[in-house]
């Protein structure tokens, strides 16, 4: 889009108000609102913030920051109900005051390693998520509940299922913003859903999973729901996972995963790249897996991976290679889970996938996986060199600390600000008595 264009639909749509967003280091949507009359002001990257106020951002001293917005993301918000005129949106990125990139902006972390993978040749790497939501009753008050909206299970309708409205209401509204849903459905565990919409390059993937966050919250909340994207919200029940579909192109040579001659009709580029993934994968688990809850769902019988490893078709496993072949060619990462920061998790899974192609010789491309390791024992399990995950948000910080590619990817100012959220996070969680803690011991 250019800035003509933009005009016109601000005037069109009778705009009286534009947000612009950007997302901070632990993948919170941020954003500073102008009136319409400030239109050239934003087009011309002159909108300024405190930078200082901002999770991993920067000092006091140094406080004033830019917002550059990208034209591509100019979308009008039709779930932005005023009186007073509608709300349009750009997603930006930040810059500082000498008009270079902040090296600590999330969404240009991304694109560095995009760059990388350009100047290797590759084109586009393509993403597509399935972000998972449980729907909670809120109570007359406008309080929290942790009553589900059904008690429905996987693919179940109405009666069963009641978020079936709730999910539609959401699927329309994402067509009406420019989405091409794919699937809409009820989920494994009560009140647990699923939408769907069609894969794009990596960047702008992470945009729309940011946008889809919003909407879900906002239909949810006008149907008296609070949607939760929350990994593990109840015990005993279906994690809330963010699975990322991921395939890389070249303009002269298609989907490069896909080897119509080789064993499962998969390049030796994608058996290096999963091998990188999952060389890589327990340092990568504080990206794709940042919060303290994130490790109560990995855990066996709840079809979460809790091993590096990767199959065709087994969902034990880290890394699932759907049935699809030719153009639709894709690795699955079933670990991944809403709570990442997307720009952080892809920029590590890209580089990470990256340095496997580079520097994985044939001989150490890491095999696939046939059996359900959910029915074998550990000994088994060590016997054939399977990494295990990371079983707490502690052991996945003491595995980050180590990396040498993930420091690069987040780079000297964001490494050791993440690490430090990370940190103070896990001790607010050890220190911390619990519900359990004084059930069980309280009367002891």
């Amino acid at each position: 889009m250019n800035k003509e264009e933009i005009k016109k639909i601000i005037k069109e749509n009778d705009i009286s108000y534009i947000r612009m967003q950007f997302t901070d280091m632990l993948g919170d949507i941020k954003a500073v609102e102008i009136p319409v009359n400030r239109i050239d002001d934003a087009l011309n990257n002159k909108i300024m913030f405190d930078g200082s106020s901002i999770e991993g951002f920067v000092r006091i001293k140094e406080a004033d920051m830019y917002l550059h917005p990208d034209l591509d993301t100019f979308l009008v918000l039709p779930f932005e109900d005023s009186a007073i005129g509608g709300v349009a949106r750009f997603i930006c990125d930040v810059y500082m005051p000498d008009g270079t990139p902040f090296i600590g902006d999330p969404r240009y972390i991304l694109k560095k390693e995009v760059k990388k993978m350009n100047d290797m040749g590759i084109d586009t790497l393509y993403v597509g998520f399935e972000p998972e939501f449980y729907l909670f009753k809120l109570n007359a008050d406008g309080s929290v509940s942790t009553n589900c909206s059904d008690r429905a299970g996987y693919f179940d309708l109405s009666p069963f299922d009641g978020g079936e409205d709730v999910r539609r209401e959401i699927a329309l509204m994402l067509e009406k913003m420019g989405f091409e849903v794919q699937a809409s459905h009820h989920e494994v565990g009560p009140g647990q859903n699923e939408n769907t919409f069609k894969y794009t390059d990596v960047i702008s993937a992470c945009d729309r999973v940011q946008t889809f966050k919003q909407v879900v919250k906002m239909i949810a909340r006008k149907n008296g729901y609070l949607a939760s994207f929350m990994p593990k919200p109840l015990n005993k029940q279906a994690g809330n996972g963010m699975h990322t579909n991921c395939s890389l192109f070249a303009k002269d040579k298609g989907d490069l995963f896909y080897d119509e001659k080789a064993p499962m009709q998969l390049s030796t580029m994608c058996e290096k790249w999963i091998t990188g993934v999952l060389r890589h994968a327990r340092e990568l688990s504080l990206l794709t897996n940042p919060i303290v809850n994130s490790y109560k769902r990995l855990v066996s019988g709840y079809e979460a991976p809790i091993y590096a490893c990767w199959s065709d078709a087994n969902r034990s496993s880290l890394v699932r290679i759907p049935a699809a072949r030719g153009l639709a060619t894709r690795t699955e990462f079933r670990n991944v889970d809403p709570c990442a920061n997307p720009y952080l998790a892809l920029a590590g899974i890209l580089a990470c996938g990256l340095e496997g192609i580079k520097n994985t010789k044939d001989k150490d491309i890491i095999p696939p996986v046939k059996d359900n390791l959910f029915d074998l024992t550990d000994d088994e399990i060590k016997a054939r060199k399977i990494v295990c995950l990371p079983e707490t948000l502690h052991a996945a910080i003491e595995d980050f600390k180590n990396s040498s590619i993930l420091k690069e990817v987040l780079g000297t100012h964001l490494f050791p600000k993440y690490i430090e959220a990370k940190e103070k996070e896990w001790k607010e969680y050890h220190t911390t008595v619990s519900e359990f803690e004084l059930k069980k011991y309280l009367g002891r």
